[in-house]
C-alpha cells in the first residue's frame, strides 16, 4: 500500500513537472514559463529550435536558434558579447514583455535583455516558422520585439538589411570571432547607402573589401544572373521609409546567407535528401571582387593574366609600377578631355559599375535625356541605367574618379558609358564627325558646377606658364603687386604651388567647394598643406577671394584654419592652408559607418571648439566676425579631431560698438 501511494505520488509530480518545463513540442513562452539550460522551444512547423548551447569546442553557454535538422548551424544568438560559463543559465519573460537571460535563477542580474514593450498586458514569446523570434501580445500579430531587427551573422528569408528612416533602426550582419565564439568579429556585412544601395563588406568600421555594384533592377551589377534560380528571388526596397535588402526562398528551398570569420558571404542550400548544406557561392569568390583591385579607370577580368588592365582608351598611370604588378595608382585617359571644345561617351559592356559614392540619380528620366545631362556637366565622367528591369530606365551619374569596376561575363554586369574625349567616343568610332558646342557662360557654370572644366582650365594655365613669359599685361602685374602689398600674409609663386601638387594632379585633390576645388601639397621643408584654386566657374569671385585672406590673415584662434599664405597671378588665384588629415566634420557625421567613431567624448570636444571659434570671431577678436556660412562641411579637423572653423570668403564684420549687422543680400550655400 505505501509502495503505491509513493508510485502515485511521483506520477503526479512528473505530469505537474511536464506542465511546468517546456517540452520540445512547444513554440512560445508566456510570463508563467521560462527557458533553463537543457530546455528548448521549436517552430511550430519543426525547422527550428531555440535554447542554451555550446558552440564548436567552447564549454561557454549561450542563448541561440538552429535548424533542428542541423543543430550546429546556429543563425542567432542572443548573449553573444557576454557568455555563461555553467549550464545553470535561465530565459525569462517578464511582464512588461522584455526577454532577460540570468546566469542561474539565484543570481537575477540580467547579462542581456531585449528591449522593453511600452504597454504590453498579455505577452508571449513565440519561436515562428521563418526563424524569427518574437514578442507579441497574446491575441496579437503585431511584432512587440523581434530577433530579424537585430541579426548576428545569418540574413534568413524574409530578414532585412538596411535601414528604417522612421524607427532609426539599423540591419547588418557581423561575423563571428570564430567558430568557438560568437562575439562580434572583425567583419560586418551591410547594405551600403553611400551614394546608391549597394551591398558591402567592410573590415572593421571604415576598409571595404568587397562591394556588389548599384542595385540595377534585377540584380546587383557584380553578381552574375542566374537566369534558372528556382531556389531564391531577392530585391532592393527604397522607399521614404526605409530602404533595405531582402530574399525570399521559393518551392519551400531552405537558404541561408552569412558572413564568416573570415570576411566571406556564403550562400548555403539544404538538401533534404542527403541531410546536408550544400555551398552555392562566395563573396568575394576571386582577386576581381576584391575592392578597387586595379585602381581608378581599371578594368580586372579573371580570367586574364594579369587580372588587371586598363579599360580601352586608357593607360596606366604609372607604367613602371604597373608592369611589376602594383595596380593602385590605375589607369588614366590616353586623350584628355576638353569639355569646352566638346566631349563624347564610350560604351562598355558587362561592367560591374564603379563605387557608387561619389553619385546623383534622376528615377524620371531616359537614357537620352541622362546623357545630355552628363554631357553637359562638366563634372559628370559617366553614366547608367538606373533600372534595366523592363527595359532601361532612370539616370545613374558619377561625379569624380570611377573605382571598383569589373568585367562581368555575358549573363553580367551592365552597359557603362564613360567621359573621353570627342575622338575616343563612339559617335567617332562609328566614322561620325562629332561637333558639340557647349556654352559655359557663368549661368552654365552656376548650374552645372563643371569642375572638370574648372581643373582642365588650371591646368591649362600650368601648361602655358612656360611660354607665357614677358608677355603678361603691365596692368595684371600692377594689381598682383598692389594686392602683395595690401596684404599682411605669406606670398607664394604659382610655380611653387604647382610643383608642390604636382601639376595639380587629381589624385592630389581632396575637396570641392563653391570656390573651386582644393589640392594637397607638400613644399620643399616637408610641410603638408592645402591648396584653394579659385575655378572661373566658381560662383565665389575675386571679392570672396581678397575677403578670406582679409580675414583670415588678421584672425588667430586654435579654431579657426590657418592661413600659410596666398598667391595671386593672372587668372590663377590660390589660398594656401594647413592640412587636415581629418578632412570635415560632414565627412564623418553623414556617413553611417564613420559617424559611429564619434563618441559622445569626441562630439562634446568637436562642438565645444566649434562654440570657442564663435565666440572669438563674435566677441574676442578684433575684427569681431559674422560668419555666414557655418555648416559641417566648413568644420576641418585636425590629427586630433580638433575643430576649425573655415572658408571666410563671404564673411563680415561689424564695429565694436555696434552689436547687429545687416546682411543685404542672400549669402551662404545655396
Amino acid at each position: 500500500m505505501m509502495m503505491m501511494i509513493s508510485t502515485s505520488v511521483f506520477a503526479i509530480i512528473l505530469v505537474i513537472s511536464s506542465v511546468l518545463a517546456l517540452s520540445t513540442a512547444i513554440s512560445t513562452i508566456t510570463v508563467n514559463q521560462y527557458i533553463k539550460d537543457g530546455d528548448t522551444i521549436v517552430s511550430s512547423d519543426g525547422t527550428f529550435e531555440l535554447g542554451f548551447f555550446s558552440p564548436g569546442n567552447s564549454k561557454n553557454r549561450y542563448l541561440g536558434m538552429w535548424y533542428r535538422t542541423s543543430s550546429s548551424t546556429v543563425v542567432w544568438v542572443a548573449n553573444r558579447q557576454i557568455p555563461i560559463n555553467s549550464t545553470s543559465g535561465v530565459l525569462k519573460l517578464t511582464t512588461s514583455g522584455t526577454l532577460i537571460i540570468f546566469r542561474n535563477t539565484s543570481d537575477l542580474t540580467p547579462i542581456w535583455s531585449s528591449s522593453a514593450s511600452l504597454s504590453v498586458k498579455n505577452p508571449v514569446a513565440e519561436l515562428r516558422e521563418n526563424g524569427n523570434f518574437v514578442i507579441r501580445e497574446e491575441n496579437d500579430d503585431k511584432f512587440l520585439w523581434q530577433s530579424f531587427d537585430h541579426p548576428t551573422d545569418t540574413l534568413l528569408s524574409g530578414m532585412k538589411l538596411g535601414k528604417n528612416f522612421v524607427t532609426g533602426q539599423e540591419r547588418y550582419l557581423s561575423s563571428w570571432k570564430s567558430s568557438d565564439d560568437p562575439a562580434q568579429g572583425e567583419y560586418i556585412y551591410s547594405l551600403d547607402l553611400t551614394g546608391y544601395p549597394h551591398l558591402a563588406i567592410r573590415k572593421g568600421q571604415a576598409l571595404v573589401t568587397y562591394q556588389t555594384g548599384a542595385w540595377n533592377g534585377l540584380r546587383f551589377s557584380g553578381r552574375p544572373s542566374f537566369k534558372n534560380n528556382t531556389m531564391y528571388t531577392h530585391n532592393v526596397v527604397i522607399s521614404k521609409e526605409e530602404v533595405y535588402y531582402m530574399f525570399e526562398v521559393i518551392n519551400n528551398s531552405v537558404s541561408r546567407l552569412m558572413i564568416n570569420s573570415s570576411g566571406k558571404a556564403q550562400r548555403w542550400i539544404w538538401l533534404p535528401q542527403a541531410q546536408k548544406w550544400n555551398f552555392l557561392h562566395e563573396i568575394p569568390a576571386d582577386n576581381c571582387d576584391n575592392y578597387n583591385i586595379c585602381g581608378a579607370y581599371g578594368d580586372c577580368n579573371i580570367n586574364n593574366g594579369p587580372v588587371c588592365g586598363c579599360l580601352e582608351k586608357f593607360a596606366p598611370k604609372d607604367g613602371d609600377a604597373w608592369t611589376k604588378g602594383d595596380w593602385t595608382n590605375g589607369c588614366t585617359r590616353k586623350k584628355p578631355l576638353d569639355c569646352q571644345k566638346g566631349d563624347g561617351f564610350r560604351k562598355y559592356s558587362h561592367i560591374k559599375v564603379p563605387d557608387t559614392l561619389s553619385t546623383w540619380i534622376d528615377e524620371g528620366i531616359n537614357g537620352k535625356e541622362c546623357k545630355n545631362k552628363c554631357l553637359k556637366n562638366c563634372s559628370c565622367l559617366a553614366y547608367a541605367s538606373l533600372n534595366i528591369s523592363n527595359g532601361e530606365s532612370g539616370c545613374l551619374q558619377w561625379f569624380g574618379d570611377l573605382n571598383d569596376m569589373k568585367e562581368e561575363s555575358v549573363v553580367g554586369g551592365q552597359d557603362l558609358f564613360i567621359r573621353v574625349a570627342s575622338s575616343d567616343s563612339d559617335r567617332a568610332k562609328a566614322g561620325a564627325t562629332l561637333i558639340i558646342s557647349l556654352s559655359v557662360s557663368a549661368g552654365v557654370c552656376l548650374l552645372g558646377l563643371t569642375l572638370g572644366f574648372c581643373i582642365w582650365k588650371i591646368k591649362k594655365n600650368v601648361m602655358l606658364k612656360s611660354s607665357e613669359g614677358s608677355r603678361k599685361s603691365n596692368t595684371n602685374k600692377h594689381n598682383d603687386m598692389s594686392q602683395k602689398e595690401d596684404l599682411d600674409l605669406p606670398y607664394f609663386s604659382f610655380s611653387t604651388l604647382v610643383q608642390a601638387t604636382k601639376n595639380l594632379a587629381n589624385s592630389n585633390k581632396i575637396g570641392q567647394g563653391g570656390f573651386g576645388p582644393v589640392f594637397k601639397g607638400m613644399l620643399e621643408d616637408g610641410q603638408e598643406v592645402a591648396v584653394k584654386c579659385l575655378s572661373e566657374t566658381s560662383i565665389q569671385g575675386t571679392k570672396e577671394f581678397m575677403n578670406e585672406v582679409k580675414f583670415i590673415a588678421k584672425l588667430q584662434h586654435r579654431n579657426l584654419v590657418r592661413l600659410l599664405g596666398y598667391c595671386t597671378d593672372g587668372e590663377n588665384k590660390m589660398l594656401i592652408y594647413e592640412y587636415m588629415p581629418n578632412k570635415s566634420l560632414d565627412w564623418h557625421i553623414f556617413d553611417e559607418f564613420r559617424n559611429k567613431l564619434l563618441d559622445w567624448p569626441k562630439r562634446f570636444h568637436i562642438i565645444d571648439g566649434i562654440a570657442r571659434g564663435l565666440l572669438y570671431l563674435h566677441q574676442d577678436s578684433r575684427l569681431r566676425i559674422i560668419h555666414r556660412d557655418l555648416k559641417a562641411s566648413n568644420i576641418l579637423l585636425d590629427i586630433h579631431m580638433n575643430p576649425k572653423i573655415s572658408d571666410f570668403g563671404t564673411a563680415i564684420s561689424f564695429r565694436e560698438n555696434e552689436t547687429t549687422a545687416n546682411t543685404n543680400q542672400v549669402v551662404g550655400t545655396i
